[in-house]
């Protein structure tokens, strides 16, 4: 008897600027497995096309609020090896071991004070398992997220893997039935905001909306700006 549950499914990633609109730029394929414990292990293929184009695979652990327990990231640009990966979160402390093309080996250890809340790999599915950490109960608003770490400050995830520090404000619209292609779902709509001061670019404004219950799938999602991106799910399976 299986005591599991999956999602399967696939992002498109396309462009939004008026040169290139609608002009597809990337790929992601992923999976989303809830285990009796209920601890969800989230494994993203990654692919961007734009030049230097981007490979990224990425196999997470979760808990059922979204927090970190492991993490290992292989990360290639340019048609060539950028980095490896993985890290392990406890209560108190966060430790990495990496190997990247800029930086070689490296070892790292973060104390915390609190347990991490939130790691950012990069993947677009994995977003919206970051809404998770929006608490609903306070209906349509802004929460703030003060401390995250990220495996990359690049908004494409395309350095290290290197833990760093970000704070971020997560905003709850409400919900709204949307269309793509994988089929028409209730959602739930958020943005995340207010990275100015907290990258070395600030990200540009960034809506997500995702499935209207437990699983927070991405249904589709969209960043302005100078980036201009959008992405959709054209393909759902749930095992």
């Amino acid at each position: 008897m299986k005591n599991h549950s999956s999602i399967r499914g696939t992002i498109i990633y396309t462009s939004k600027k008026p040169e290139r609109m609608d002009e597809e730029r990337g790929r992601e394929y992923f999976t989303l497995t809830r285990q009796s414990d209920d601890n969800i292990v989230m494994l993203a293929h990654c692919e961007i096309d734009d030049e230097p184009d981007v490979i990224r695979d990425v196999a997470m652990a979760l808990d059922k609020n979204s927090a970190p327990l492991d993490c290992s990231v292989r990360l290639s640009v340019g048609g060539k090896f950028e980095g490896t990966g993985w890290m392990r979160f406890t209560d108190t402390y966060a430790e990495l071991e990496t190997f990247n093309q800029r930086d070689g080996r490296i070892t790292q250890r973060l104390e915390l004070d609190e347990p991490c809340k939130w790691l950012q790999s990069h993947p677009i599915i994995g977003d919206g398992l970051l809404m998770k950490l929006y608490d609903l109960s306070q209906g349509p608003g802004k929460q703030r997220v003060p401390k995250a770490l990220l495996t990359s400050p690049d908004h494409r995830g395309a350095s290290g893997p290197q833990y760093f520090k970000c704070g971020f404000s997560l905003v709850y619209v409400g919900e709204e039935e949307v269309t793509v292609q994988a089929g028409t779902f209730q959602s739930r709509h958020f943005q995340v905001t207010d990275t100015a001061g907290e990258l070395p670019e600030e990200h540009p404004p960034y809506d997500v909306w995702v499935t209207a219950d437990d699983d927070y799938v991405v249904l589709k999602a969209g960043v302005a700006g100078y980036m201009q991106t959008h992405y959709e799910l054209t393909e759902l399976v749930r095992d």
